[in-house]
């Protein structure tokens, strides 16, 4: 069982349906690594009883014939801004620690009605903004405890990195599915706006919130998404397009597609080994039978204007707890006094601006298939509170120029780690794609996995 924690999700649900061994046996041996790797600090609840119970009832229905998906038995773990009946959901703020919602999310509930077992719920940042509440301990990069974990959903990056769960799901608002994957080495799907329903999510943004897998293969990514997607009448934002079959996209061929770059757009101001990452990418891409194709990505305005649409709607996601209760914020409590000095017309502008980059990205679209890019500008960065670390949450239009853009247009994007630069760390590349084409970039991620070769582990 030692041996199992750090094996795909699919390839364990393939064991368990085989009768190779129990969900009870498998969940109870990750409860005891979550417990040996404590000092992770990856989770704020756990739900061992609650495991335990749904891992028994998995393992009667499976004995029985009656499989409910391929990842039934499986052990996952949840972000805790999603809302679980009865289970603490924090929104990693100190207003939630006693929150006990009566009801469940629509991707909670979708995982267990495909008979996946929680584990319990991961950390996040405050309100999933960028840093933890001063009253909650930081999660550790499983590959080094003085590197970042990122945000917001960086319990999801460190408990899958470090093989205390399976797969998890996280949210992204501005790279909150992508950083905490770059950082952990792990992969991160951002689905396409509307394709998850958000119903249960605590928002930070609501028009900018996507809520996405994060695992260790592009496969289990698949398989999780073919789980939590599609339209949702709790929501009425999600799309009623097609779920697709996500795991046939991993045998695709990729030949003849287009593969965007924007050589300026990747090199300025990155860490020269995720420039060679993306490079190296491009030219097994180019052996596989793509074409590459030079665009121009127009970002320079996104990130600046992304802080003023994220400010105003997190002010109206905190309408029932600030001001009233504003001396128990943390860090977030900067961004909502930001956000009372906003006239109206910022917020028209930074809307103008952002229909304008979605136009734009369209035209793009009409040029190549998918982009190619790193998933964040920094090579293995110092863990939060550092001054590194300060300066970049300062720079936002360096930090954010990867990621929030595409949370702007509401694209598809995925994450994929590389082979390791000068730490033990994977680098990583990251692949956008039109809207929907969540089959297109599988299909090209599991391309660059087989290209990659086997993924690093932290131990």
């Amino acid at each position: 069982m030692d041996e199992l924690h750090y094996e795909d999700a699919l390839q364990v649900g393939k064991r368990l349906q085989d009768k190779e061994l129990t969900s009870v046996e498998l969940t109870q041996s990750l409860l005891e690594r979550i417990e040996a790797k404590s000092d992770l600090s990856a989770f704020v609840t756990m739900t061992a009883d609650h495991a335990i119970s749904q891992a028994q009832q998995a393992d009667s229905e499976i004995a029985a014939g009656k499989f409910r998906s391929a990842l039934h038995g499986v052990p996952v773990a949840l972000k805790d801004l999603l809302a679980t009946k009865d289970i603490t959901t924090t929104n990693g703020m100190a207003v939630y620690f006693d929150n006990k919602p009566d009801y469940d999310a629509t991707v909670v509930s979708r995982l267990s009605e495909a008979g996946t077992v929680l584990l319990g719920k991961l950390k996040l940042t405050e309100g999933a903004f960028s840093r933890h509440h001063p009253l909650v301990e930081v999660p550790r990069n499983p590959f080094d405890a003085e590197c970042w974990a990122g945000v917001s959903s960086s319990g999801s990056g460190v408990a899958t990195a470090a093989g205390l769960c399976f797969a998890s799901l996280g949210t992204d608002t501005g790279g909150s599915i992508r950083f905490p994957s770059a950082a952990n080495g792990i992969v991160g799907l951002k689905p396409t706006w509307g394709r998850v329903s958000r119903f249960g999510a605590f928002p930070l943004a609501y028009s900018l919130d996507h809520i996405g897998p994060m695992t260790r293969s592009v496969a289990d990514a698949a398989a999780v998404l073919g789980i939590i997607a599609g339209q949702d009448s709790m929501d009425a934002t999600s799309s009623p397009q097609p779920v697709e079959d996500y795991l046939a996209a991993l045998d695709s061929s990729i030949r003849g597609l287009r593969i965007g770059i924007d050589d300026a757009y990747i090199a300025h101001g990155v860490d020269e080994e995720l420039v060679r990452a993306v490079n190296e990418v491009k030219a097994g891409l180019q052996s596989e039978g793509c074409e590459i194709v030079d665009v121009s990505i127009p970002y320079a305005e996104i990130s600046a204007q992304w802080m003023v649409t994220t400010a105003v709607e997190v002010l109206h996601a905190h309408k029932d707890t600030y001001p009233s209760r504003k001396a128990e914020y943390g860090h977030i409590a900067g961004l909502l006094g930001l956000a009372e000095t906003l006239p109206a017309e910022a917020y028209m502008q930074a809307d103008m601006i952002r229909r304008a980059f979605a136009a734009q990205l369209e035209s793009i679209f009409q040029q190549c298939d998918l982009l190619l890019c790193p998933s964040m500008t920094l090579y293995a960065p110092p863990r939060e509170g550092t001054p590194e670390m300060d300066n970049a949450e300062s720079d936002l239009a360096q930090t954010l120029k990867f990621t929030a853009p595409f949370d702007y247009s509401g694209s598809p994007t995925l994450s994929i780690p590389w082979k390791p630069g000068s730490k033990t760390i994977p680098t990583s590349v990251q692949l956008v794609g039109r809207h929907f084409s969540e089959s297109t970039l599988i299909s090209v991620g599991s391309k660059i996995e087989l290209m990659r070769g086997a993924l690093v582990h932290p131990d």
